[in-house]
């Protein structure tokens, strides 16, 4: 069976995983588009909310802010990325988080992407990974480091070579695979030749047409990638799952229970 959840809110993700019938979830820790450093609301702190999802069952997963963006050349951006990337990983090893996920970031127009591919070498080797640290495919951008699959492959060769590049996984974004022009009928397989692994599934359907680069997630059967084929690549993905589709609780259960049916 696998495990399908959800991304909550974080003050009480525990609750929130018992509203969706689901024993796990993903959350931010504080501000998705600022450079604040995590912040864990959750009542009693790292140590209450680990421990209550150990006696719950539930499983955390931590999805690191947007604006993290350790491929790109301004050092603005690249050197508080890398240190907000840490935070962020000592604030999900706190938790006892499964792992944390990361975007892939882009490099600035007319920039060598082989400049972001060692850029994230960098970042990976300057970084104390405690838990797993998944790097997400994205929709959109011609400069991105993870939209394409060679891409990816640039990156993967780059950090290949780091230490702590063991700890280094994949998040399987299904929207950003269907909007950013990949062969859904053979991206799992296309990542898995790349990178060896995938750890973990973000399950959405998408607004938009196919290669279209827009980040729009709509909900399980909702939107315009054909429902076999999401299910197929959810199935032959075989990692946890979860959903950032629109809606609270409701929303979710129905999106839960869609995909189960579609799984059996």
């Amino acid at each position: 069976m696998i495990s399908i959840g959800a991304h909550v809110e974080q003050a009480d993700p525990i609750a929130e995983a018992a509203a969706r019938g689901s024993t796990l979830v993903q959350f931010f820790l504080g501000d998705p588009q600022g450079y604040r450093g995590p912040e864990i609301r959750y009542d009693g702190g790292a140590d209450a909310l680990r421990a209550a999802a150990e006696a719950a069952g539930v499983t955390l997963y931590v999805h690191a802010p947007y604006i993290v963006n350790v491929a790109t050349t301004n050092n603005r951006i690249r050197i508080p990325s890398r240190k907000l990337l840490q935070q962020h990983m000592d604030a999900a090893a706190a938790i006892g988080a499964a792992g944390l996920i990361v975007h892939g970031g882009h490099v600035e127009k007319g920039v060598d992407p082989s400049v972001g591919f060692d850029n994230w070498r960098k970042a990976v080797e300057a970084t104390d990974i405690k838990v797993p640290l998944l790097i997400e495919n994205t929709a959109g951008g011609d400069n991105a480091m993870a939209r394409y699959l060679e891409r990816i492959a640039g990156v993967w060769d780059a950090i290949s070579t780091a230490e702590g590049f063991e700890e280094v996984g994949f998040c399987l974004d299904t929207c950003h695979a269907h909007a950013g022009g990949n062969d859904l009928e053979t991206v799992v397989d296309d990542i898995r030749k790349i990178t060896g692994r995938i750890d973990l599934v973000h399950c959405n359907d998408s607004r938009d047409l196919f290669d279209s680069g827009a980040d729009r997630h709509a909900n399980l059967g909702a939107g315009h990638i054909d429902p076999d084929l999401l299910a197929a690549m959810v199935r032959d993905a075989d990692a946890p799952v979860v959903l950032e589709t629109p809606g609270g609780a409701e929303e979710h259960r129905a999106d839960i229970a869609w995909l189960t049916s579609h799984l059996s």
